[in-house]
């Protein structure tokens, strides 16, 4: 089995650096672009299924990569991004004040971050994510095939985390998956491994 890992398009919230979390937003023109330039470098890979976060901006990012492919495309919870409840909305402008100074703790020291009122800790987002990827590589109808994976920046991470030995603190390895990042995995006798991580459309 073969797995492509990708983190949705651009939106506006990202470009104006606004929490998104569950807050349901559509692409914005250039994550629509992005995503045909991917669309574009994938279009020699044979999917056969697809699964995706609920959310507009993932199943919009893989309605473009599949394009007029009959592919199905069903819906998982456990795909979707983590919530981070009561900071949603909020401009995350490296203030450090307030519920922010929690925000900055997400990324630089994630160890520690404690999810705000309404939100969802990262031990949960790891479980969720890993308990999808155990799901669908012990599935012997899925053994061969070539599956498409269309998700968010913390729920990308969590997912190859879970392939590899890391502490807290080395969440994000390298840093947060930029939007339409592709990772690349391949599973055999249960056996997976990561091939490709965090590939831009123009080295795939």
């Amino acid at each position: 089995m073969q797995i492509y890992i990708v983190r949705h398009g651009e939106t506006l919230w990202n470009v104006q650096k606004r929490l998104q979390g569950r807050t349901d937003i559509e692409l914005n023109d250039n994550g629509r672009f992005l995503a045909k330039k991917t669309a574009e470098a994938l279009k020699s890979v044979p999917f056969t299924v697809c699964f995706s976060s609920p959310l507009k901006r993932a199943k919009e990012t893989a309605g473009i990569l599949l394009a007029d492919r009959h592919v199905p495309v069903r819906e998982d919870e456990r795909l979707i991004e983590i919530s981070f409840g009561e900071m949603e909305g909020l401009v995350n402008d490296g203030s450090g004040c307030g519920m922010l100074k929690n925000y900055q703790d997400f990324f630089k020291a994630p160890g520690r971050y404690v999810p705000p009122p309404g939100g969802e800790a990262l031990s949960s987002l790891c479980r969720r994510t890993e308990q999808f990827l155990t799901d669908i590589t012990g599935r012997a109808e899925l053994e061969q095939e070539t599956v498409l994976v269309a998700t968010h920046g913390a729920a990308m991470r969590a997912l190859l985390n879970s392939l590899r030995e890391y502490s807290p603190n080395d969440f994000w390895g390298k840093g947060v998956p930029k939007n339409c990042a592709v990772a690349v995995l391949e599973s055999h006798g249960g056996e997976v491994r990561i091939c490709k991580e965090d590939e831009a459309a123009a080295s795939l």
